[in-house]
């Protein structure tokens, strides 16, 4: 869990914290901040982005839910527990309506206190705090992919209907086609959609720190572990969890991911007893799972528990009728977020969008988009400023030794970046190496790997 979200900002300074709830808050890795009574609250939620505000009613109601009225207003994601000595009826259904999730009295237990801070703190998983006027928040808060040709209204279709299911889902498709959109619909459709949804990304944790990412870890299990952590299938029960890029986990790990999907069940690294989950998995990838199997890369078994919905997403360049709704959404939200007056495409510059291959797919759609709303002053977008822009893009990128026609796999990508780098420095290895980021042993070996490589390659004889 992140600091950002590790934090419980006590405001309700006539109430002391029970010794064994704080004892067992500090277990689970929280930080109980109690500002001073002169410290503005908004100012200290801005500042901390705490996951729990535990407020108090002094009597004031007026003031007090007008105080409450701004704070779910500027963090509508922030859950707020009341507490008061002087409870009434009216103060606590009006706190309730402006959206508290609790109104406690004086005289709470114990038991009860650590009930309602539990379950706010497993609710919700709060933003970094901040303001989206009524326009932003109305154009950033759509979640529905937009479908408009058939291949995507057929994939929308699928997901509807499978959405109110428990089933497990494997959304195929490229980098940048909307894998992570499309798991929020169905989240977003499903019975689920007021529990938790949570996205792991695979590819970015090694596996010692995905391994307690998903399964949580025990107090002392391993050097560093000063606390107990949930991992994220406890964070998403009752919920759904997106397993992004599943294809990028080591085997050890498919194994234990396995055994959840067989006995819905998990254990902490570390744990003892094994702790059972209400969880829909969906998994994504961008590679031929069923060819990862074949070259030992991925568990065969795991696969065909993943694999129980596929859902195939088409990349965008076949779905151009999608081309142009995309764009002026992206135009619009851009223009939104940026406080920009509103633009508009010029016809070429529609006809320009459908011309290109959009290797990024969506993704690449949008960071043009983006570029074109800050970059080009007239209201409308011509396909010459579309132009412009993506050939001063293109000469970037050559500089760079970049080919943006053509995807290359990483291991060329790499060999062509030292040898540019040792180009560069007149073939001086230290030179090089400290530019690449990389050790001199690390350069020699991939040095010493590519001459073997070029060894191997079979003469041909040249006409």
């Amino acid at each position: 869990m992140s600091d950002s979200l590790n934090k419980i900002l006590w405001t309700a300074t006539d109430f002391s914290i029970p010794p064994d709830i704080w004892k067992k808050l500090e277990g689970q890795g929280y930080k109980v901040l109690m500002p001073g009574i002169e410290e503005n609250i908004i100012d200290k939620i801005q500042l901390l982005c705490p996951k729990l505000l535990v407020d108090q009613f002094d009597g004031e109601s007026g003031a007090e839910l007008a105080r409450l009225r701004v704070v779910k207003e500027r963090f509508p994601d922030l859950p707020v527990v009341l507490m008061s000595n002087q409870p009434s009826v009216e103060e606590a259904v009006n706190s309730i309506k402006l959206g508290a999730l609790e109104y406690l009295t004086g005289n709470i237990t114990s038991e009860r206190l650590w009930a309602v801070i539990e379950a706010a703190l497993s609710c919700s998983c709060p933003k970094a705090a901040g303001v989206l006027t009524r326009k932003r928040r109305d154009i950033t808060s759509i979640k529905k992919p937009i479908a408009v040709h058939k291949s995507m209204v057929r994939v929308m279709e699928l997901a509807r209907k499978i959405a109110p299911s428990r089933s497990t889902v494997l959304v195929k498709g490229e980098t940048g086609t909307g894998k992570e959109v499309l798991a929020r619909f169905v989240h977003g459709c499903s019975d689920r959609r007021d529990g938790p949804f949570i996205a792991v990304n695979c590819a970015a944790l090694p596996e010692t720190l995905l391994e307690s990412e998903l399964f949580g870890h025990e107090k002392g299990s391993f050097t560093g572990a000063i606390s107990r952590k949930k991992g994220k299938f406890e964070l998403a029960n009752g919920g759904t969890l997106l397993l992004d890029e599943i294809s990028e986990t080591e085997v050890s790990i498919q194994a234990k991911l396995l055994r959840v999907l067989q006995e819905r069940e998990i254990d902490r690294v570390g744990g003892q007893f094994s702790i059972p989950v209400d969880v829909r998995v969906i998994a994504t990838t961008n590679r031929d799972l069923e060819a990862e199997t074949r070259n030992g890369n991925f568990r065969l078994d795991l696969f065909y528990r993943l694999n129980v919905v596929p859902v195939n997403l088409p990349p965008l360049r076949d779905r151009w009728d999608d081309i142009a709704p995309l764009g002026e959404f992206f135009l619009q939200k851009h223009c939104a977020l940026n406080n920009i007056p509103v633009k508009m495409f010029a016809q070429d510059a529609v006809e320009f969008l459908k011309g290109r291959n959009w290797p990024g797919n969506v993704r690449e759609l949008e960071n043009l988009i983006e570029r074109s709303t800050l970059l080009v002053d007239s209201k409308d977008i011509k396909a010459a400023d579309l132009e412009r822009i993506v050939s001063s893009e293109e000469r970037e990128q050559d500089h760079h030794g970049y080919d943006c026609g053509r995807l290359i796999p990483l291991k060329e990508m790499e060999k062509k970046m030292i040898f540019q780098a040792l180009d560069s420095h007149r073939g001086n290895r230290t030179h090089a190496a400290k530019v690449l980021g990389i050790s001199v042993r690390t350069l020699r070996n991939k040095l010493h790997e590519y001459r073997e490589m070029l060894e191997k390659e079979p003469l041909v004889a040249h006409k």
